[in-house]
């Protein structure tokens, strides 16, 4: 009777406690079949309204994110809180509609769960959003999460605007046209980083800093957001938005490296001879005349094969590896309006292992050259994420000046004591001083 009772208890304490894992099971870790992530919600809208259920979103009805929307910048149509989620390493963002009384009671960072059954997916003025929400469907899980912020070039919001609506994104661009002193940020103000590459940046009237003053280039901060006629648009939700002010960039600039095709294949050719159209012998060095001068490629070269850092374009520049003496890639001209901040994209070839790189200046035509900031050592392979890092420098220098990327000899590889790997490196931006 007693072992009776003992496995009595002990039956119905395996029933409780598993009960209660069940119950308690993070959403967003163990991806139950009761919850989706925001990707496969977005993925149901086709060209009309969709009412939310088990039934539309394949056996689920909950999804979660944490708010990357400030409420208090008001720059966002009233109501709104928009959260993104990271789902098998697709980020992706969504509009929830739950009024003006409630949306003051969500803050940057919070995690929310939310119930999607019988709530709507529609398009709000050309933005994807969930409506028809009551207070009850929605809970908050836990504050002060970290938010992802994704630095990205404009020609990949244009490219696929889907994949980054309703998230964070940061862009460093230009102010076009030129804004006039003390133009402020209230209305809509085009930015570009490159040939046809424009984005709006949005700032409602009563937005809480529509009247401070907007920089000539800056990283911009902020939401991408679709307006009418299905139009992205960035909006910012502070002045600390605007990061890293700086100068506009010079004509020209960024340098993508797409000019001449083909136009160094090798990383020395120092001593290498040609003949020229008239038979003269002709000796090759590693200086390449590009769109906006002449460049030094010591142990470096265009590259244009799959495994490259190309960021626009069809090439990019190729560093070598594993060696014990410095690789450059350098301006033999100066810019002659001083800078303000320079910019590049990087990352590992392929799947290298990282390394480790300058960025340095000359004011006196390359007879000596100064350190701009702190080593950077981060650049990271293909497998790890197939879009570059953004490296942002912010100087004050005054008159003519030339810059040089200065990557690293530190010699073979070695497990983790030594990683030097190729490098890739486009689009090089250098912005005026004002």
């Amino acid at each position: 009777m007693k072992n009776s009772i003992y496995l009595l208890i002990f039956v119905l304490s395996g029933i409780f406690f598993g009960g209660c894992l069940k119950v308690d099971e993070n959403p967003a870790a163990g991806a139950p079949a009761a919850w989706t992530g925001i990707p496969a919600v977005r993925s149901v809208y086709k060209a009309g309204d969709v009412r939310l259920s088990p039934q539309a979103l394949g056996g689920a009805h909950q999804t979660s994110g944490v708010v990357i929307s400030e409420y208090a910048g008001n720059n966002l149509p009233p109501g709104f809180v928009v959260i993104q989620n990271n789902w098998r390493n697709q980020i992706r963002g969504l509009i929830l509609q739950v009024g003006t009384a409630l949306a003051p009671s969500f803050a940057k960072g919070d995690s929310l769960l939310i119930d999607l059954n019988g709530a709507t997916l529609t398009r709000i003025d050309g933005a994807l959003a969930i409506t028809n929400l009551s207070p009850t469907q929605i809970s908050k899980v836990s504050s002060s999460n970290p938010v992802i912020v994704q630095t990205v070039a404009i020609s990949n919001l244009q490219r696929w605007p889907d994949r980054y609506e309703s998230t964070l994104v940061a862009v460093t661009a230009d102010v076009e046209p030129f804004p006039q002193t003390g133009e402020t940020f209230a209305g809509t103000k085009k930015i570009t980083d490159g040939p046809d590459h424009m984005l709006d940046v949005v700032t409602d009237p009563g937005a809480a800093f529509a009247n401070e003053h907007i920089a000539p280039s800056a990283s911009f901060q902020g939401i991408l957001f679709m307006g009418g006629g299905n139009t992205p648009q960035l909006r910012l939700q502070k002045l600390e938005d605007m990061m890293d002010p700086s100068g506009p960039v010079y004509p020209g600039y960024p340098e993508d490296f797409e000019f001449p095709f083909d136009g160094k294949q090798n990383y020395n050719v120092t001593g290498e001879h040609q003949y020229d159209n008239e038979d003269q012998t002709v000796v090759i060095d590693n200086n390449v005349d590009l769109r906006t001068g002449n460049w030094k490629f010591e142990q470096s070269l265009l590259g244009n094969l799959a495994n490259d850092r190309v960021v626009s374009g069809r090439q990019a520049v190729r560093f070598q590896q594993n060696l014990s003496v410095p690789s450059y890639l350098q301006m033999n001209y100066d810019v002659p309006n001083g800078a303000t901040k320079v910019t590049f994209w990087y990352g590992s070839y392929g799947n290298d292992v990282s390394c480790s790189f300058d960025l340095e200046y000359s004011t006196d035509e390359g007879r000596t050259w100064h350190k701009i900031g702190e080593t950077i050592s981060d650049a990271h392979p293909r497998s790890q994420s197939a879009s570059a890092k953004l490296a942002t420098y912010t100087m004050d220098i005054q008159g003519p000046v030339r810059f040089r990327i200065h990557k690293l000899g530190l010699g073979p590889s070695s497990g983790t004591a030594v990683r030097n790997g190729r490098l890739g490196v486009d689009d090089f931006a250098i912005y005026q001083n004002y």
